[in-house]
């Protein structure tokens, strides 16, 4: 009897120990240094995309989860586009494009981000490479919003002038 709750015990956790991976795969990438960011984003050709959230807003939450973690997780993304998040208000530390040290809300206020969800764009500089996304807009078109906002940076990237 014993024998049988270690091994119910050893599947529980090892159950929960998956569950949990699984639940992290599930979440975007909190921007930590955007100068690491931009020597991938250098390599890659691609523009990053930024979200400015907070964690009480069920828009953002909407915005991950039905746009930028599944945009995340499909490779054809990762040769389109690095995808980042931002809390606004947060004083978690960042480091900026420049190698400056801030923190999230700091950044975010810099950018002069006050509505959430805030999409912006950001070239291998820096640089702004597309209109803000302010809001969840109208959520049929939003996806296309965020395709076009892509290809701008894209564009910007790849034939700087």
């Amino acid at each position: 009897m014993t024998r049988l709750i270690a091994v119910w015990a050893l599947i529980l956790a090892w159950g929960l120990a998956l569950a949990g991976t699984v639940h992290a795969a599930d979440k975007l990438v909190h921007a930590s240094s955007f100068k690491a960011d931009v020597r991938v984003a250098t390599q890659r050709q691609v523009p990053i995309l930024v979200l400015f959230s907070s964690p009480d807003c069920h828009y953002c939450a909407t915005v991950k989860r039905d746009y930028l973690i599944p945009m995340h997780k499909d490779p054809a993304y990762r040769k389109r586009v690095i995808i980042r998040e931002v809390t606004v208000g947060s004083i978690s530390p960042l480091t900026e494009f420049d190698g400056t040290i801030t923190t999230e809300g700091a950044f975010a206020a810099a950018n002069q981000v006050h509505v959430v969800p805030t999409i912006k764009v950001f070239d291998t500089q820096g640089n702004p490479a597309s209109e803000a996304i302010v809001g969840l807009l109208i959520p049929d078109f939003y996806f296309g919003y965020l395709e076009s906002a892509i290809d701008e940076g894209l564009r910007k990237v790849r034939n700087p002038k």
